[in-house]
């Protein structure tokens, strides 16, 4: 690592923090934290809205961008397609978020978010403007791609090191909780437009409305960051002078001497993203196109159990905080490759059983759910976790995550097996447990300085006391 020093600085550019007056350490207050919460949480509720109303208006965008026999190929195509520009965005984002704040680089991630979202409201359809219509909305999902490259790692960090270390996996899963109420209000708000304006009008021109609301959620999300300072232990390495001489220094002593943390990392975010983009995005489309229910029916699946994951998902974190972040990924990882198949064979059977089948695979998925910012930014020390997480994140996320609904759909189409998303699912969770076996344990240690953290025997008496 390159050190560069900065002390005294931070108090030139941003408010200072308290300070706890018997260790000298920088020491929010109460009431700053849950402001910090409150701004990382809006910000991805934020980003996973857009992915949500995408995922639940596929129908929509097929009709006005891909009209077509491969229409619904190409909508899901497009989909994948952000993903595959997420890792530059990991790249570019992730080091300056270690060189310059966490604060910075979020405010400027979550304008281009939540810019791009409402555009694609504002687009014209292939009926009036030809092929630039999709080449349109191609673009503004690469936008979007890209600052969510910085959006999701920026902001599990910014958390993470605001959290007491002791209660970081309660606190952390508010940002998973956001992630869900995206999705969730995505939902809702297509459910409650075809209820209100029926679906023509929707397929004509009530499919913007839910792509316009992002730019008011992104200006709140903006307003409640702008009010924050950087984490404190970001200022403390700051003022300890240990931050990367620049972004580049950053990213080579990432892979050079932070390689096996990122490998480890990658098998987790693919048992991850494979299970949340296969439950959370393609389902809609799986329950449409294989089990042949209408979309209104759809909707209210989906919304109903988004809920109900938003409701467990704050008891998992604190659950997280007493017993390990590694033996809630063993037991998701486990209860889902006993349990997809039966859940999937389940959900061909009408409303309630479909319900029920992802329900149940929701409310599995949710420990592993509601420890990533606990989990993923305790796996690499403070000069490097924005860009570890960050870029780590979103390489495993483009190749194995947004990939995921295109996968499952073209793999149904070439086998005619309709249990193919189950399999897939199982196949990402045997890499998962893998991954689990190498992660260290994290919980209650303290994320401060410039070593990997790894609990100690104290750490674990603590955090169960």
């Amino acid at each position: 690592m390159t050190p560069h020093h900065t002390a005294g600085r931070t108090g030139t550019r941003q408010e200072q923090l308290p300070r706890d007056p018997e260790t000298g350490r920088i020491q929010p207050d109460d009431r700053t934290i849950r402001r910090a919460v409150a701004a990382s949480a809006i910000g991805n509720a934020t980003e996973w809205f857009d992915y949500g109303v995408y995922a639940v208006s596929v129908v929509y965008i097929t009709q006005n961008f891909f009209p077509g026999e491969y229409g619904t190929v190409l909508a899901l195509s497009t989909f994948a397609f952000s993903f595959l520009v997420r890792p530059l965005g990991g790249l570019f984002w992730g080091p300056l978020g270690d060189r310059l704040g966490r604060k910075r680089i979020l405010a400027l991630t979550i304008l281009l978010m939540a810019g791009a979202t409402f555009c694609i409201g504002l687009l014209p359809t292939v009926e009036a403007i030809g092929i630039a219509a999709p080449v349109l909305l191609i673009l503004l999902r690469a936008v979007q791609g890209f600052s969510t490259g910085g959006e999701y790692g920026g902001a599990a960090t910014f958390m993470a090191e605001y959290a007491p270390d002791r209660k970081r996996g309660r606190l952390g899963s508010f940002l998973e909780f956001g992630t869900l109420a995206g999705f969730a209000l995505g939902s809702l708000i297509v459910l409650l437009g075809e209820v209100t304006v029926g679906t023509e009008a929707m397929g004509e021109w009530g499919w913007r409305i839910p792509f316009l609301i992002a730019g008011p959620l992104g200006l709140v999300g903006l307003y409640l960051r702008s009010r924050l300072a950087d984490s404190p232990v970001f200022q403390e390495l700051e003022e300890s002078g240990h931050t990367e001489a620049s972004a580049g220094s950053a990213l080579k002593d990432l892979l050079t001497r932070y390689w096996r943390p990122m490998l480890t990392m990658t098998g987790l975010v693919i048992a991850l993203n494979v299970v949340n983009y296969t439950l959370l995005s393609y389902m809609p489309t799986y329950l449409e196109g294989q089990v042949g229910m209408e979309n209104q029916t759809v909707l209210t699946i989906m919304f109903v159990a988004q809920f109900a994951m938003m409701l467990v998902i704050p008891f998992a974190g604190a659950l997280s905080d007493r017993v390990g972040r590694k033996p809630m990924w063993y037991a998701s990882l486990i209860g889902l490759l006993v349990l997809a198949i039966p859940m999937y064979m389940l959900m061909s059977n009408g409303f309630w059983w479909a319900l029920l089948g992802f329900a149940v695979l929701g409310l599995l998925y949710i420990p592993q759910l509601a420890t990533i910012s606990a989990t993923f930014p305790a796996m690499f020390p403070t000069q490097v976790r924005y860009a570890g997480f960050a870029i780590t994140y979103n390489v495993a996320t483009a190749v194995f995550g947004g990939t995921a609904p295109l996968a499952n759909e073209a793999l149904i189409d070439a086998t005619g097996n309709p249990l193919v998303p189950a399999f897939y699912m199982m196949a990402a969770c045997v890499v998962g447990l893998v991954a689990v076996w190498f992660m260290k344990e994290t919980v209650g240690a303290s994320l401060r300085g410039t070593e990997i953290p790894e609990t100690r025997p104290q750490d674990i008496v603590r955090a169960r006391t």
